[in-house]
């Protein structure tokens, strides 16, 4: 060995007895040392045939057997008697107590192709991976740790890789950029389908990472083998195997535009032995010339069509989707100068404040009167981002004029009189500039003011119920009206919870994010720790969930705890899934199999290292919220809530 460098592996070698093995770590290669017949040895820890892990096995009758497959080595020279194979044996020295072995120097490391993949992928904007390391991963996993250790990447370990996909969710609904999700084959992959599936119909960029069993033994049957592009063919847009001979930084590169240009899910999974070949002469890319401005103007024609509607309108109403989300600044420029109300749509809350004189609240099924009288008395509806499924709440009965930068988008359910097709921004901006001084619109602020109050005094009468089986969510929303963060990112999940939150609570400077389209219970604790990872202690971020929703993923909280994520979680615990048992009802159905058995949620928090509160009653609930809020780390509170006051 010419080149070698010492590396304690053991403190005192009395901790190896005779007759015994054990593996030890030398840098970042494992070593099985032996102490046989007064003498401690050290071999490659590796069986050449499995690669079965030789300090795990045990010396029999003088040989060492492995446990994998039970083949003989000498405990110290490594041959295997009878045959001409056998493990490599290494020099060891004894310092004292302290047991050494010699390596060869490390050599420098060589740019694997996953090295260049990920450093494309940095280039192109991915600063966050949620996921989990795993046999079938652990090449690609090494060139993220690469990246992390420049101060390019942020990784988080999950618990369940279906959180790390619902956290890449939110990161990408709140940010408009992709997060990385990563698993294993198999199993581990398959776990993030769910969370994919809400990036994808929430129109969230998401990159998908997932390792792959040996191309060898693909179709074979072989351990935790699943066909991860025909399992992805429907959720991911973009879908490849990184091959041999791919040119891996141009597919990385191409994942990473139809992310961000389709705002969809890309998909790469990276077969095991591919993660380590040598990247050779090639380069990671970046953005640079590759990829084009969104401003899109809408057509002349449409323009027209929609100030004329404008012009003859008298109490137009402007609906805001999530799409608008990123472009709020132009439209309520816009509702300005119309004096329009703007009503958002329940994944759309918080985009204006509720503070704000022209805002009016939340639409549909989660939504407030204040919005649906709006949208009654309204002559013109004038939507932004939105779709018109169900659960929105706006109606196809008035004259419609519908903005979105996808055509697709446009008359998606039923026709509309006006469809304009352009960036939101640029299509509001030429409006306003077509219409400035040539309008006769009503002013409805005063109007919006009087209906908040109508609605407000009906909440104050609402906070009068109580059965003592519980708060009623109105006490819960009150409650966080006042001491939630003016400025926090919110994460809610599905069931009442979220109906009661669209209903009662009055955004300031939020932003909320919810599993829209999908529905998906379990969102709120891991998208709080997405956008915890998109906005790190510059905004508070708050998860509010059900009992139900927040068990899905209960473990999370550990994940909290471990990256220091100051995350508040509120859990109105009802022992049941209300929202179940409401629909049961609904359709004339006996309520069954709704009920639960949770935890103490609160010592749960605190076995976890987190504060843990707890509420049963009114009069504790405004001292329980000021501790939450006043706490610096992560802190849950359980709020015994009744299922019949919603």
């Amino acid at each position: 060995m010419k080149d070698k460098q010492w590396y304690k592996v053991l403190n005192n070698k009395s901790f190896l007895v005779e007759g015994r093995v054990m593996t030890v770590h030398a840098g970042t290669k494992e070593i099985c040392l032996t102490h046989y017949q007064g003498e401690i040895c050290a071999l490659d820890n590796k069986c050449p045939h499995q690669g079965g892990p030789l300090g795990e096995g045990s010396i029999e009758k003088g040989l060492l057997r492995c446990p994998w497959h039970g083949w003989d080595y000498h405990p110290c020279t490594g041959k295997a008697p009878g045959f001409d194979d056998g493990v490599e044996p290494y020099p060891v020295k004894i310092e004292g107590d302290a047991v050494f072995v010699a390596l060869e120097t490390p050599k420098e490391h060589r740019l694997t192709i996953s090295d260049i993949m990920a450093e494309t992928m940095v280039n192109w904007g991915v600063d966050t991976v949620f996921g989990m390391v795993g046999h079938s991963n652990l090449g690609l996993a090494d060139a993220l740790r690469r990246q992390e250790g420049k101060g390019k990447l942020k990784y988080i370990g999950i618990r369940h890789e279906g959180a790390g996909a619902f956290a890449a969710s939110a990161y990408g609904k709140l940010t408009g950029k992709p997060a990385a999700c990563f698993a294993i084959a198999g199993p581990g992959s398959t776990n993030m389908f769910t969370g994919m599936w809400d990036a994808k119909v929430d129109r969230a960029p998401l990159l998908a990472l997932t390792g792959q069993v040996a191309t060898q033994v693909v179709g074979t049957g072989n351990f935790q083998e699943v066909d991860l592009l025909q399992a992805f063919q429907s959720v991911a847009y973009f879908n490849h195997r990184v091959e041999r001979d791919s040119k891996h930084s141009e597919l990385m590169a191409l994942a990473m535009k139809h992310a961000l240009i389709n705002r969809d899910v890309s998909h790469l999974t990276f077969p095991d032995e591919i993660q380590t070949i040598p990247a050779g002469e090639e380069k990671a890319q970046t953005p640079d010339k590759r990829i084009t401005s969104f401003d899109i103007a809408p057509p002349e024609k449409s323009v027209r069509q929609a100030t004329a509607l404008i012009k003859k309108s008298k109490r137009p109403v402007i609906i805001v989707g999530h799409g608008a989300r990123f472009n709020m600044p132009a439209i309520i420029y816009f509702a300005e100068m119309l004096n329009a109300p703007v009503l958002t749509t329940f994944k759309a809350k918080g985009q204006i404040s509720d503070s704000h004189s022209l805002a009016g609240g939340v639409l549909g099924r989660s939504g407030t009167p204040v919005a649906s009288h709006f949208m009654n008395e309204s002559d013109l509806l004038i939507v932004l981002g939105a779709s018109f499924s169900n659960h929105t709440g706006i109606t196809d009965k008035k004259p419609t004029i519908q903005v979105d930068f996808d055509p697709l988008a446009l008359a998606k359910f039923h026709k509309v009189d006006v469809q304009v097709f352009g960036e939101l921004s640029v299509s509001v901006d030429v409006l306003n500039k077509e219409l400035s001084g040539k309008t006769n619109t009503v002013d409805q602020t005063g109007e919006i003011a009087g209906r908040w109050n109508i609605w407000r005094n009906e909440k104050e009468k609402r906070l009068n119920e109580y059965r003592k089986k519980g708060l009623g969510a109105i006490h819960v929303f009150d409650a966080l009206n006042r001491f939630a963060p003016e400025n926090a990112v919110m994460t809610v999940d599905v069931g009442n919870n979220a109906y009661s939150f669209g209903r009662y609570y009055e955004s300031k400077n939020n932003t909320f994010l919810m599993s829209g389209y999908l529905g998906s219970i379990g969102f709120a604790l891991p998208a709080a720790m997405g956008a915890w990872a998109a906005v790190g202690n510059k905004r508070p971020v708050v998860a509010v969930a059900g009992d139900g929703g927040l068990c899905q993923y209960l473990a999370e909280i550990t994940t909290l705890v471990k990256y220091k994520m100051p995350v508040k979680v509120i859990v109105l615990n009802n022992n049941e899934l209300a929202k179940i048992s409401k629909e049961q009802r609904s359709g004339n159905f006996e309520v069954w199999q709704t009920a639960l058995v949770n935890p103490d949620f609160a010592v749960y928090a605190e076995s976890c290292g987190a504060l843990g509160l707890k509420v049963s009653k009114c009069d504790q609930l405004d001292d329980a919220m000021q501790k939450l809020f006043s706490h610096p780390g992560p802190a849950l509170l359980e709020i015994a809530t009744d299922p019949a006051l919603l």
